[in-house]
Protein backbone atom coordinates (compact mmCIF):
# COMPACT_ATOMS: atom_id res chain seq x y z
CA UNK A 1 0.00 0.00 0.00
CA UNK A 2 2.17 3.29 -1.31
CA UNK A 3 0.61 6.81 -1.25
CA UNK A 4 -2.83 7.21 -1.72
CA UNK A 5 -3.61 9.94 0.86
CA UNK A 6 -4.06 12.58 -2.05
CA UNK A 7 -6.62 10.71 -3.98
CA UNK A 8 -8.45 8.60 -1.10
CA UNK A 9 -9.04 12.10 0.68
CA UNK A 10 -10.07 13.65 -2.55
CA UNK A 11 -12.72 11.15 -2.84
CA UNK A 12 -13.96 10.99 0.43
CA UNK A 13 -14.50 14.82 0.82
CA UNK A 14 -16.47 14.30 -2.70
CA UNK A 15 -18.72 11.53 -1.25
CA UNK A 16 -19.29 12.99 1.59
CA UNK A 17 -20.21 16.75 -0.08
CA UNK A 18 -22.80 14.44 -2.00
CA UNK A 19 -23.98 12.61 0.99
CA UNK A 20 -23.96 16.34 3.04
CA UNK A 21 -26.11 18.02 0.17
CA UNK A 22 -28.78 15.25 0.25
CA UNK A 23 -29.33 15.10 4.06
CA UNK A 24 -29.98 18.90 4.13
CA UNK A 25 -32.04 18.64 0.66
CA UNK A 26 -34.25 15.68 1.74
CA UNK A 27 -35.09 17.55 5.46
CA UNK A 28 -35.77 20.75 3.78
CA UNK A 29 -37.92 19.44 0.59
CA UNK A 30 -38.53 15.84 0.79
CA UNK A 31 -40.76 15.57 -2.67
CA UNK A 32 -38.43 17.69 -4.93
CA UNK A 33 -35.67 15.30 -3.61
CA UNK A 34 -37.05 12.31 -3.86
CA UNK A 35 -38.06 13.36 -7.64
CA UNK A 36 -34.48 14.03 -8.50
CA UNK A 37 -33.39 10.14 -7.14
CA UNK A 38 -36.69 8.48 -9.48
CA UNK A 39 -36.19 11.17 -12.14
CA UNK A 40 -36.70 8.97 -15.34
CA UNK A 41 -34.34 9.90 -18.29
CA UNK A 42 -36.13 6.95 -20.53
CA UNK A 43 -39.10 5.34 -20.37
CA UNK A 44 -39.47 1.67 -21.84
CA UNK A 45 -35.61 1.11 -22.02
CA UNK A 46 -34.04 -1.70 -22.78
CA UNK A 47 -32.27 -1.28 -19.53
CA UNK A 48 -33.50 0.18 -15.79
CA UNK A 49 -36.27 -0.67 -13.11
CA UNK A 50 -39.00 -2.76 -14.21
CA UNK A 51 -42.66 -0.86 -13.61
CA UNK A 52 -45.54 -2.87 -14.28
CA UNK A 53 -48.89 -0.60 -15.76
CA UNK A 54 -51.68 -1.27 -16.82
CA UNK A 55 -50.64 -4.96 -17.10
CA UNK A 56 -47.34 -3.96 -18.95
CA UNK A 57 -44.24 -4.73 -17.44
CA UNK A 58 -41.21 -2.20 -18.63
CA UNK A 59 -37.84 -0.56 -18.05
CA UNK A 60 -37.41 3.15 -16.99
CA UNK A 61 -33.57 4.61 -17.09
CA UNK A 62 -34.17 6.51 -14.05
CA UNK A 63 -30.82 8.64 -12.17
CA UNK A 64 -31.21 6.16 -9.48
CA UNK A 65 -30.38 3.18 -11.91
CA UNK A 66 -27.96 5.19 -13.52
CA UNK A 67 -26.07 5.83 -10.85
CA UNK A 68 -26.15 2.72 -8.57
CA UNK A 69 -26.75 0.17 -11.38
CA UNK A 70 -24.28 1.23 -13.83
CA UNK A 71 -21.55 3.89 -12.20
CA UNK A 72 -20.92 2.22 -9.23
CA UNK A 73 -19.95 -0.81 -11.60
CA UNK A 74 -16.93 1.13 -12.41
CA UNK A 75 -15.73 1.66 -8.72
CA UNK A 76 -16.50 -2.18 -7.72
CA UNK A 77 -14.34 -3.15 -10.58
CA UNK A 78 -11.62 -0.68 -9.01
CA UNK A 79 -12.16 -2.89 -5.67
CA UNK A 80 -11.90 -5.91 -7.41
CA UNK A 81 -8.46 -4.36 -8.93
CA UNK A 82 -7.10 -4.53 -5.87
CA UNK A 83 -8.66 -7.96 -4.80
CA UNK A 84 -7.26 -9.45 -7.48
CA UNK A 85 -3.73 -8.12 -7.55
CA UNK A 86 -3.53 -8.86 -4.04
CA UNK A 87 -4.33 -12.84 -4.80
CA UNK A 88 -2.62 -13.09 -7.95
CA UNK A 89 1.10 -11.21 -7.87
CA UNK A 90 3.78 -12.89 -6.18
CA UNK A 91 4.51 -9.80 -3.53
CA UNK A 92 0.47 -9.36 -3.15
CA UNK A 93 -1.06 -8.94 0.15
CA UNK A 94 -4.04 -11.40 -0.24
CA UNK A 95 -1.41 -14.12 -0.55
CA UNK A 96 0.75 -15.78 2.17
CA UNK A 97 0.64 -16.02 5.99
CA UNK A 98 0.88 -12.19 6.42
CA UNK A 99 -2.53 -12.09 5.35
CA UNK A 100 -3.91 -14.56 7.18
CA UNK A 101 -4.47 -12.54 10.47
CA UNK A 102 -6.25 -9.62 8.63
CA UNK A 103 -8.72 -12.05 6.36
CA UNK A 104 -9.06 -13.79 9.56
CA UNK A 105 -9.95 -10.53 11.13
CA UNK A 106 -12.32 -9.61 8.39
CA UNK A 107 -14.35 -13.03 9.07
CA UNK A 108 -15.03 -11.61 12.31
CA UNK A 109 -15.97 -8.19 10.82
CA UNK A 110 -18.47 -9.65 8.87
CA UNK A 111 -19.59 -12.31 11.21
CA UNK A 112 -19.83 -10.17 14.46
CA UNK A 113 -21.97 -7.29 13.01
CA UNK A 114 -24.72 -9.59 11.05
CA UNK A 115 -25.01 -11.58 14.79
CA UNK A 116 -25.21 -8.03 16.24
CA UNK A 117 -27.76 -7.08 14.03
CA UNK A 118 -29.57 -9.83 14.29
CA UNK A 119 -29.61 -9.90 17.80
CA UNK A 120 -31.01 -6.67 18.55
CA UNK A 121 -33.80 -7.59 16.16
CA UNK A 122 -34.52 -10.09 18.19
CA UNK A 123 -34.16 -8.36 21.34
CA UNK A 124 -36.77 -5.52 19.95
CA UNK A 125 -38.95 -8.20 18.68
CA UNK A 126 -38.91 -7.82 14.44
CA UNK A 127 -36.10 -9.62 13.69
CA UNK A 128 -38.30 -11.29 11.23
CA UNK A 129 -39.53 -8.30 9.53
CA UNK A 130 -36.01 -6.92 8.83
CA UNK A 131 -34.14 -9.99 8.89
CA UNK A 132 -33.32 -9.71 5.08
CA UNK A 133 -30.60 -6.50 6.04
CA UNK A 134 -28.65 -8.55 8.06
CA UNK A 135 -25.63 -8.12 5.18
CA UNK A 136 -25.61 -3.72 5.68
CA UNK A 137 -23.59 -3.65 8.72
CA UNK A 138 -20.68 -5.91 7.35
CA UNK A 139 -19.40 -3.46 4.88
CA UNK A 140 -16.12 -1.06 5.87
CA UNK A 141 -15.78 2.24 3.79
CA UNK A 142 -12.22 2.06 2.42
CA UNK A 143 -11.93 5.79 2.41
CA UNK A 144 -13.24 6.70 5.57
CA UNK A 145 -11.85 4.67 7.29
CA UNK A 146 -8.77 4.63 6.01
CA UNK A 147 -8.56 8.59 6.19
CA UNK A 148 -9.67 8.05 10.37
CA UNK A 149 -6.91 5.70 10.70
CA UNK A 150 -4.60 8.27 9.61
CA UNK A 151 -5.67 10.32 12.19
CA UNK A 152 -5.36 7.38 14.98
CA UNK A 153 -2.43 5.83 14.03
CA UNK A 154 -0.56 8.51 11.81
CA UNK A 155 0.74 6.71 8.50
CA UNK A 156 3.82 4.96 9.33
CA UNK A 157 1.83 2.33 11.56
CA UNK A 158 1.59 -1.42 11.17
CA UNK A 159 -2.30 -0.77 12.08
CA UNK A 160 -2.30 1.48 8.28
CA UNK A 161 -1.81 -1.41 5.86
CA UNK A 162 -3.64 -4.04 7.98
CA UNK A 163 -6.47 -1.89 8.04
CA UNK A 164 -6.48 -1.17 4.14
CA UNK A 165 -6.09 -5.04 3.59
CA UNK A 166 -8.86 -5.59 6.07
CA UNK A 167 -11.12 -3.37 4.47
CA UNK A 168 -10.26 -4.36 0.52
CA UNK A 169 -11.15 -7.98 1.44
CA UNK A 170 -14.53 -6.79 3.46
CA UNK A 171 -15.33 -5.17 0.26
CA UNK A 172 -14.34 -8.65 -1.64
CA UNK A 173 -16.88 -10.25 0.66
CA UNK A 174 -19.60 -7.66 0.02
CA UNK A 175 -19.47 -8.32 -3.05
CA UNK A 176 -19.82 -12.63 -2.82
CA UNK A 177 -22.89 -11.41 -0.33
CA UNK A 178 -24.49 -9.01 -3.25
CA UNK A 179 -24.53 -11.78 -5.68
CA UNK A 180 -25.85 -14.85 -3.49
CA UNK A 181 -28.06 -12.93 -0.89
CA UNK A 182 -29.54 -9.79 -2.82
CA UNK A 183 -30.55 -10.89 -6.81
CA UNK A 184 -32.28 -7.91 -8.16
CA UNK A 185 -35.30 -10.21 -9.60
CA UNK A 186 -36.04 -13.54 -10.83
CA UNK A 187 -32.78 -15.31 -11.58
CA UNK A 188 -32.28 -16.52 -14.52
CA UNK A 189 -28.52 -17.72 -14.20
CA UNK A 190 -28.23 -18.70 -18.35
CA UNK A 191 -27.52 -14.91 -18.92
CA UNK A 192 -24.28 -15.70 -16.92
CA UNK A 193 -22.80 -17.68 -19.77
CA UNK A 194 -23.00 -14.36 -21.51
CA UNK A 195 -20.75 -12.32 -19.01
CA UNK A 196 -18.58 -16.05 -18.63
CA UNK A 197 -18.35 -15.81 -22.42
CA UNK A 198 -17.10 -11.87 -22.83
CA UNK A 199 -14.09 -13.03 -19.73
CA UNK A 200 -13.04 -16.08 -21.68
CA UNK A 201 -13.06 -14.69 -25.42
CA UNK A 202 -12.22 -11.45 -24.51
CA UNK A 203 -8.75 -12.79 -21.85
CA UNK A 204 -8.36 -15.81 -25.57
CA UNK A 205 -8.51 -13.07 -28.30
CA UNK A 206 -6.88 -10.16 -26.50
CA UNK A 207 -4.41 -11.28 -23.99
CA UNK A 208 -3.11 -15.16 -24.70
CA UNK A 209 -3.59 -15.40 -28.28
CA UNK A 210 -0.83 -11.85 -28.63
CA UNK A 211 1.42 -12.81 -25.88
CA UNK A 212 1.43 -16.59 -27.54
CA UNK A 213 2.24 -15.20 -31.26
CA UNK A 214 5.23 -13.21 -29.49
CA UNK A 215 6.67 -16.38 -28.12
CA UNK A 216 10.36 -15.64 -26.85
CA UNK A 217 10.39 -12.14 -28.88
CA UNK A 218 11.23 -9.58 -26.29
CA UNK A 219 10.04 -6.94 -27.97
CA UNK A 220 6.60 -8.34 -27.54
CA UNK A 221 5.37 -7.02 -31.13
CA UNK A 222 1.65 -8.94 -31.17
CA UNK A 223 1.22 -7.59 -27.15
CA UNK A 224 2.34 -4.27 -28.22
CA UNK A 225 0.61 -4.17 -31.32
CA UNK A 226 -2.84 -5.22 -29.76
CA UNK A 227 -2.57 -2.81 -26.70
CA UNK A 228 -1.43 0.26 -29.51
CA UNK A 229 -4.47 -0.10 -32.04
CA UNK A 230 -6.85 -2.04 -29.85
CA UNK A 231 -6.41 -0.37 -26.56
CA UNK A 232 -9.26 -0.74 -24.09
CA UNK A 233 -11.58 -1.56 -26.51
CA UNK A 234 -11.98 -4.84 -26.62
CA UNK A 235 -12.07 -5.29 -22.49
CA UNK A 236 -14.85 -1.94 -22.92
CA UNK A 237 -16.93 -3.92 -25.27
CA UNK A 238 -16.82 -7.45 -23.01
CA UNK A 239 -17.78 -5.19 -19.51
CA UNK A 240 -20.63 -3.87 -21.64
CA UNK A 241 -21.63 -7.81 -22.64
CA UNK A 242 -20.83 -8.88 -18.75
CA UNK A 243 -22.80 -6.07 -17.38
CA UNK A 244 -25.85 -6.87 -20.01
CA UNK A 245 -25.51 -10.68 -18.66
CA UNK A 246 -25.37 -9.91 -15.06
CA UNK A 247 -28.64 -7.54 -15.25
CA UNK A 248 -30.54 -9.52 -17.35
CA UNK A 249 -29.32 -12.98 -14.69
CA UNK A 250 -31.14 -11.08 -11.69
CA UNK A 251 -27.33 -10.72 -10.10
CA UNK A 252 -27.23 -6.81 -8.99
CA UNK A 253 -25.30 -5.44 -12.25
CA UNK A 254 -22.33 -3.32 -10.42
CA UNK A 255 -20.92 -6.22 -9.81
CA UNK A 256 -21.19 -6.67 -14.11
CA UNK A 257 -17.80 -6.43 -14.43
CA UNK A 258 -15.96 -7.85 -11.81
CA UNK A 259 -15.32 -11.32 -14.60
CA UNK A 260 -13.33 -9.03 -16.78
CA UNK A 261 -11.31 -7.62 -14.23
CA UNK A 262 -8.59 -10.70 -14.23
CA UNK A 263 -8.63 -10.61 -17.99
CA UNK A 264 -6.44 -7.46 -18.41
CA UNK A 265 -2.74 -7.38 -18.95
CA UNK A 266 -1.38 -6.46 -14.96
CA UNK A 267 2.14 -5.29 -13.34
CA UNK A 268 4.12 -7.61 -11.57
CA UNK A 269 4.02 -5.43 -8.66
CA UNK A 270 0.76 -4.08 -6.24
CA UNK A 271 0.98 -0.78 -5.29
CA UNK A 272 -2.53 -0.03 -3.95
CA UNK A 273 -5.60 2.04 -4.26
CA UNK A 274 -4.64 4.58 -6.90
CA UNK A 275 -1.21 4.62 -5.83
CA UNK A 276 0.90 7.29 -7.54
CA UNK A 277 4.08 4.60 -8.60
CA UNK A 278 1.18 2.86 -10.52
CA UNK A 279 0.75 5.91 -13.04
CA UNK A 280 4.15 4.69 -14.06
CA UNK A 281 3.41 1.56 -14.84
CA UNK A 282 2.93 0.74 -18.77
CA UNK A 283 0.40 -2.51 -18.21
CA UNK A 284 -3.23 -1.92 -19.32
CA UNK A 285 -5.23 -2.80 -16.14
CA UNK A 286 -3.41 0.35 -14.15
CA UNK A 287 -3.54 2.45 -17.16
CA UNK A 288 -7.50 1.91 -17.03
CA UNK A 289 -7.89 2.25 -13.12
CA UNK A 290 -6.08 5.74 -13.82
CA UNK A 291 -8.05 6.66 -16.40
CA UNK A 292 -11.42 5.91 -14.06
CA UNK A 293 -10.00 8.20 -11.25
CA UNK A 294 -11.87 11.28 -12.05
CA UNK A 295 -14.56 9.72 -13.16
CA UNK A 296 -14.92 7.34 -10.30
CA UNK A 297 -14.88 10.68 -7.69
CA UNK A 298 -17.25 12.45 -9.56
CA UNK A 299 -20.09 9.55 -9.86
CA UNK A 300 -19.30 9.22 -6.06
CA UNK A 301 -20.59 12.20 -5.19
CA UNK A 302 -23.39 11.93 -6.92
CA UNK A 303 -23.98 8.49 -5.41
CA UNK A 304 -23.76 10.08 -2.08
CA UNK A 305 -26.48 12.68 -3.23
CA UNK A 306 -28.76 9.88 -4.02
CA UNK A 307 -28.78 7.64 -1.81
CA UNK A 308 -27.68 9.21 1.77
CA UNK A 309 -30.64 11.44 1.78
CA UNK A 310 -33.06 10.34 4.46
CA UNK A 311 -35.81 12.35 6.61
CA UNK A 312 -34.40 12.75 10.30
CA UNK A 313 -37.66 11.87 11.26
CA UNK A 314 -37.03 8.37 9.66
CA UNK A 315 -35.58 6.68 12.57
CA UNK A 316 -36.67 3.23 13.83
CA UNK A 317 -35.99 -0.66 14.62
CA UNK A 318 -33.62 -0.88 11.21
CA UNK A 319 -31.56 2.33 12.46
CA UNK A 320 -30.34 0.96 15.47
CA UNK A 321 -29.73 -2.57 13.87
CA UNK A 322 -27.92 -1.20 11.60
CA UNK A 323 -25.69 0.74 13.96
CA UNK A 324 -25.18 -1.67 16.68
CA UNK A 325 -24.11 -4.38 14.44
CA UNK A 326 -21.61 -1.64 13.01
CA UNK A 327 -20.09 -0.04 16.15
CA UNK A 328 -20.60 -3.12 18.26
CA UNK A 329 -19.94 -6.31 15.85
CA UNK A 330 -17.39 -4.70 14.33
CA UNK A 331 -15.07 -3.93 16.34
CA UNK A 332 -15.50 -7.04 18.46
CA UNK A 333 -15.57 -9.56 15.43
CA UNK A 334 -12.66 -8.26 14.13
CA UNK A 335 -11.08 -8.23 17.64
CA UNK A 336 -11.55 -11.78 18.66
CA UNK A 337 -10.71 -13.44 15.44
CA UNK A 338 -8.04 -11.30 14.94
CA UNK A 339 -6.80 -12.20 18.31
CA UNK A 340 -7.74 -15.97 17.46
CA UNK A 341 -5.39 -15.99 14.81
CA UNK A 342 -2.31 -14.21 16.02
CA UNK A 343 -2.62 -15.82 19.57
CA UNK A 344 -4.02 -19.40 19.12
CA UNK A 345 -3.52 -20.40 15.48
CA UNK A 346 0.23 -18.69 15.62
CA UNK A 347 -0.17 -16.33 12.60
CA UNK A 348 0.91 -13.25 14.87
CA UNK A 349 0.21 -9.51 14.55
CA UNK A 350 2.34 -7.21 12.26
CA UNK A 351 5.54 -6.30 13.77
CA UNK A 352 5.05 -2.76 16.13
CA UNK A 353 1.12 -3.74 16.34
CA UNK A 354 -0.42 -4.73 19.48
CA UNK A 355 -3.61 -6.04 20.89
CA UNK A 356 -4.80 -2.77 21.82
CA UNK A 357 -4.05 -1.56 18.31
CA UNK A 358 -6.76 -4.28 16.98
CA UNK A 359 -9.38 -3.28 19.10
CA UNK A 360 -8.99 0.79 18.26
CA UNK A 361 -8.23 -0.70 14.47
CA UNK A 362 -12.02 -2.75 14.71
CA UNK A 363 -13.10 0.63 16.10
CA UNK A 364 -11.96 2.39 12.91
CA UNK A 365 -13.10 -0.36 10.55
CA UNK A 366 -17.09 0.44 11.76
CA UNK A 367 -17.37 3.24 9.42
CA UNK A 368 -19.76 1.62 7.29
CA UNK A 369 -21.28 4.34 5.24
CA UNK A 370 -20.75 3.74 1.20
CA UNK A 371 -21.01 -0.02 0.74
CA UNK A 372 -23.48 0.07 3.67
CA UNK A 373 -26.01 2.37 2.09
CA UNK A 374 -25.72 0.34 -1.12
CA UNK A 375 -26.56 -2.50 0.48
CA UNK A 376 -29.49 -0.90 2.23
CA UNK A 377 -31.01 0.04 -1.34
CA UNK A 378 -30.58 -3.81 -2.31
CA UNK A 379 -31.54 -5.27 1.24
CA UNK A 380 -35.02 -2.95 1.31
CA UNK A 381 -37.78 -1.81 -1.06
CA UNK A 382 -37.75 1.89 -1.22
CA UNK A 383 -40.50 2.78 2.18
CA UNK A 384 -39.44 3.06 6.09
CA UNK A 385 -37.64 -0.27 6.27
CA UNK A 386 -34.95 1.13 3.72
CA UNK A 387 -35.08 4.92 5.02
CA UNK A 388 -34.46 3.65 8.79
CA UNK A 389 -31.70 1.92 7.37
CA UNK A 390 -30.07 4.33 5.97
CA UNK A 391 -29.87 6.44 9.06
CA UNK A 392 -28.33 3.53 10.49
CA UNK A 393 -25.57 3.37 7.81
CA UNK A 394 -24.98 7.51 7.73
CA UNK A 395 -24.81 7.67 11.24
CA UNK A 396 -22.34 4.77 11.40
CA UNK A 397 -20.28 8.16 10.86
CA UNK A 398 -19.80 7.90 14.74
CA UNK A 399 -17.25 5.61 15.10
CA UNK A 400 -14.96 8.26 13.70
CA UNK A 401 -15.21 9.76 17.00
CA UNK A 402 -15.53 6.55 18.76
CA UNK A 403 -12.35 5.07 17.62
CA UNK A 404 -10.42 8.91 18.18
CA UNK A 405 -11.46 8.49 21.66
CA UNK A 406 -10.31 5.14 22.26
CA UNK A 407 -7.14 5.57 20.79
CA UNK A 408 -6.50 8.33 23.08
CA UNK A 409 -7.83 6.45 26.12
CA UNK A 410 -5.64 3.61 25.13
CA UNK A 411 -2.74 5.39 24.43
CA UNK A 412 -2.30 4.41 20.73
CA UNK A 413 0.98 5.88 19.32
CA UNK A 414 1.20 7.46 16.02
CA UNK A 415 3.79 6.92 13.93
CA UNK A 416 4.63 9.00 10.57
CA UNK A 417 2.33 11.63 10.90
Amino acid sequence: MYKVWDVISTYSLLLLSGAALALVWANVDSDSYQHLVHFSLWDHAPIGEAHSEGGEVFRSLTLHFLVNDICMAFFFAIAAKEVWEGIILKDGELRGKKAMTPLIATAGGMLGPALVYLAIGAALGVMTDYAQGWAIPTATDIAFSYLVGRIVFGAGHPAIPFLLLLAIADDAGGMVILAIFYPTGDLQPAWLLLSLGAAVGVYLLANWLPTRLDGSDPRRPWSTRMRQKASFWPYAIAGLLSWYGFHNAGIHPALGLLPIVPTVPHADKPYGFFAEAEEHLGDLLNWIEHRLKYFVEVMLFFFGLLNAGVVFASFGEPTWMVLGGLVIGKPVGIFLLGMLAARVLGFGLPAGMTPKDLWVLGCVAAIGFTVALFVTTVAFPAGAAQEAAKMGAVFSFGAAALAIAMGRMLRVTRRGG
